[in-house]
């Protein structure tokens, strides 16, 4: 099965480090935003299935746009836990798409939750708590920040 990416979405830049393991990623403003991938051979396993680690942080940056995307903010916000139940596959080809449908956001944590699916199932529900630091906390890659904003369509306030 082949898909194609939906309309609405937009290919994020390339150089947010770990991240482009993801590439080409994909990208839908909103609140909350919503990214996606089409399964490709290095995103499967031993059984043409897309691999747990791509699935768990396809998760971790969509939770962490939408919480980025709640605070009105593209700044760190490292992860602090997440959590996953597993439900079904995705296969080589397919369009797998986060979906956040509940964000929550303190003072200090972003807390998010949501679904992972391809056009016809569901994969995996998570959620998932991100830390807000104090600015200038930790020191902050230039030009990965630079992709990151490039990506969001939003700059940096403050």
């Amino acid at each position: 099965m082949t898909s194609s990416v939906p309309p609405g979405f937009t290919q994020m830049e390339a150089g947010l480090g770990f991240t482009d393991v993801l590439r080409p990623l994909y990208r839908r403003e909103g609140k909350p935003p919503a990214v996606g991938i089409l399964v490709h051979e290095g995103h499967t396993n031993l059984m043409d299935i897309c691999h747990g680690g791509v699935i768990m942080t396809l998760a971790d940056v969509g939770a962490a746009w939408a919480v980025n995307s709640e605070r009105g903010e593209v700044l760190p916000a490292p992860t602090l836990n997440l959590s996953f139940d597993f439900i079904s596959a995705a296969r080589l080809g397919e369009w797998l798409q986060v979906d956040v449908d509940r964000v929550t956001v303190k003072r200090r944590v972003g807390f998010a939750s949501g679904v992972i699916a391809t056009r016809d199932a569901l994969v995996c529900r998570f959620s998932g708590s991100f830390y807000f630091p104090d600015p200038g906390r930790f020191e902050v890659n230039p030009d990965r920040f630079a992709a990151l904003e490039a990506s969001s369509g939003q700059s940096q306030s403050g």
